[in-house]
């Protein structure tokens, strides 16, 4: 039997359905998911997805809410940017 995920990865799972489009733009964004994060306490690479939002270090238990793809979505990294401006 052939591989069916050498290009579009986890994907792969929607086999010829939705368009190459879609199928490769949910690729790139559960790649960005499911690897791990920078921890925003510790600095650690061990942040991982427990829930839609909800964002877990692995190494000392911080929990934080964050994107719902992402830990910090560009309207946070923007916000953060304007209080470091301020301060």
């Amino acid at each position: 039997m052939a591989k069916r995920t050498k290009k579009v990865g986890s994907a792969g799972r929607f086999q010829a359905r939705y368009g190459v489009r879609t199928r490769t733009r949910v690729r790139d964004v559960e790649i960005q998911q499911k690897r791990k994060h920078p921890c925003p306490q510790c600095g650690k690479n061990a942040v991982k997805r427990s829930g839609t939002g909800v964002w877990m270090c692995k190494k000392c238990g911080n929990i934080f809410a964050g994107g719902a793809y992402l830990p910090k979505t560009a309207q946070g990294l923007d916000v953060d940017k304007i209080l470091r401006a301020k301060i």
